[in-house]
């Protein structure tokens, strides 16, 4: 899928909820991650990386780039803009957001927004080792094949509860971010 296909399919079809229904119980604070495609050989590529392994949340998984809403952001689409800057330095003017997928409350208290955006690929990353341990693109059309999503059920609190796997090359993509990613998918098919 290239960009022009991709933004058609984007913008032309109706946002639906998220499948992924879970509540967190307690206070929640609100977060946002970049979803970002970056046009590479007439095909969109997804930009992932995986998170430094010594992080006390989400450690060594695999994520997209953003975190925690500032006090100084002014809106979701500021914090996932500025937090792809500080973690991979990917600079914001490269970062065109065309929009945004319904909000995902994880296991860990967070509210997510995510924002999904054409990124024009800067000449060098600059990769905050404190916070990202790799950066690498995966193609969209390796999650747009539906065979390549799996699921397992877990218990929580005593409810049950799916959590959903893309296995990329030695990449295990699991959680939230992979939740994200079916549901960007099921929009634009």
């Amino acid at each position: 899928m290239n960009k022009t296909e991709f933004l058609k399919s984007f913008q032309l079809n109706r946002l639906q909820p998220s499948f992924h229904q879970f509540e967190y119980p307690y206070q929640i604070k609100p977060a946002a991650v970049l979803i970002g495609l970056i046009e590479q050989d007439e095909q969109l590529m997804v930009l992932l990386t995986k998170r430094a392994s010594h992080l006390k949340h989400h450690a060594g998984q695999i994520s997209f780039p953003g975190g925690k809403v500032e006090e100084i952001d002014k809106s979701p689409a500021d914090t996932a803009k500025r937090e792809a800057w500080e973690e991979i330095g990917l600079p914001q003017h490269n970062v065109d957001i065309i929009g945004q997928l319904k909000s995902y409350q994880t296991i860990s208290g967070f509210v997510v927004s995510p924002l999904v955006a054409i990124v024009k690929a800067p000449e060098e990353y600059f990769l905050d080792e404190n916070e990202v341990a790799e950066l690498f693109t995966v193609p969209l059309s390796f999650f747009l094949d539906s065979n390549n999503h799996h699921k397992v059920y877990t218990n929580h609190k005593g409810k049950r509860h799916p959590v959903y796997f893309i296995q990329y090359q030695q990449h295990n993509i699991w959680g939230a971010t992979a939740a994200m990613l079916i549901d960007l998918v099921k929009h634009i098919q």
